[in-house]
């Protein structure tokens, strides 16, 4: 709930202030401090897997709010003195925090029986439900919070914004200091494990893997480019934006509260297909028109369809290890998507600077296309294999 609020926060945030007069050195880098945090997810997606192994969850956990503070006071300093590159680090910094934030749905996983994997998942993920709003709200909140003598240029606004990100980070710190999350056992850490190459080959993996990473990649891409969209092109105000993005991260967590009895009901494969076709209709929508009302269903279809996908996806990604392989799996896997969506992120700008909005959410549909391919290759490869035995 507390990162998805600070992560909600930067990512309305930051191209709103990339978009302010003299900010960025150019429009099609205005989604650049946005996409920084996707660069740092992936760069420390596997690092902080192998930190989280060493030291225990709660240890790793926190010294990722650490490194949130830290990015917090940076985008500050960058707003109060106007600097476009500093803002763009900080978003990298924040990203090698979310490195460990994508942990906490592995986390709850870890610590519960297989019967339950999917529940606990989505639960992690329906803590996002508030973080919707709040991320939204104290964005708007603190764009004219802090004094007009307190910035040394010409930027004037959103000081106050990051200074509640900095708020975000120390209550997940103390929060996470009550965190209680079995380890690995000597023997299940020295247990026997197989390289990452042959886990990487199973059907199970490819699947999981495939359908994750382009559920997060089509719904960054998309979110990314919304802001400037709505804004620069459409000429919608900071409150309609952050109230489209607040609805869509609002639609991202709420199906967490029962998504994980979906899978255990329809299996996992079924939400990753509907989820995939949710992600296709809010495509469908925003090709439609470019009204607050069309942005914001689009916009809430593409929530929806990502929790159906990436959480039946990561579910089943359990199946793919043994519980000695887990951390370097889970990091894989995190390696993988965030690596894949920080090419996307990267690209969201410039493309929608250089061929408009409808270009951007067309470029999505050959993604799905793969994702629905890869889905049904593993559903027919597993009926293969259980003829066979």
């Amino acid at each position: 709930m507390l990162f998805g609020t600070g992560r909600g926060l930067f990512m309305v945030t930051a191209p709103a202030v990339a978009l302010l007069p003299g900010f960025a050195p150019h429009l099609a880098l205005a989604t650049l401090p946005a996409a920084t945090v996707v660069i740092g997810n992936a760069l420390a997606a596997w690092i902080a897997s192998m930190i989280t192994r060493r030291t225990g969850r709660r240890v790793g956990f926190l010294i990722g709010t650490g490194l949130a503070t830290v990015s917090a006071v940076m985008c500050f300093a960058a707003v109060i003195f106007a600097s476009f590159w500093l803002l763009s680090i900080g978003g990298l910094v924040f990203g090698f925090f979310a490195g460990f934030a994508q942990l906490y749905r592995f986390a709850a996983a870890d610590g519960i029986t297989e019967r339950y994997r999917s529940i606990a998942i989505s639960l992690v993920l329906a803590g996002g439900v508030f973080s919707g709003f709040a991320g939204a709200g104290l964005a708007i909140w603190g764009e004219n919070m802090v004094p007009r003598d307190w910035y040394a240029g010409d930027v004037d606004r959103f000081g106050g914004t990051f200074l509640f990100l900095v708020g975000t980070a120390l209550v997940a710190a103390i929060t996470l200091i009550f965190l209680r999350i079995p380890n690995l056992t000597k023997a299940q850490l020295e247990g026997e494990q197989r390289s990452m190459l042959e886990i990487m080959k199973q059907p199970v993996f490819i699947a999981a893997a495939v359908s994750a990473t382009v559920a997060q990649c089509v719904m960054n891409f998309l979110m990314t480019a919304t802001p400037i969209a709505m804004i620069s092109i459409c000429g919608h105000s900071f409150g309609a934006t952050a109230g489209v993005i607040a609805w869509h991260t609002f639609a991202m967590f709420a199906p967490g509260v029962f998504t994980g009895f979906l899978v255990r009901k329809f299996g996992a494969v079924t939400i990753i297909l509907i989820g995939l076709l949710l992600e296709a209709a809010c495509i469908g929508v925003a090709l439609s028109g470019v009204k607050v009302i069309d942005f914001w269903l689009s916009m809430f279809l593409l929530g929806i369809g990502w929790n159906f996908t990436f959480t039946a996806a990561t579910s089943l990604m359990t199946t793919a290890y043994t519980p000695a392989e887990r951390a370097k799996t889970q990091g894989m896997m995190n390696q993988i998507i965030y690596t894949v969506v920080a090419c996307g992120a990267l690209s969201s700008g410039a493309f929608i600077h250089f061929f408009g909005w409808d270009w951007v959410n067309i470029g999505a549909i050959p993604l799905l296309l793969i994702a629905v391919a890869v889905t049904l290759w593993y559903v027919a490869s597993k009926k293969q294999t259980a003829i066979a035995n």
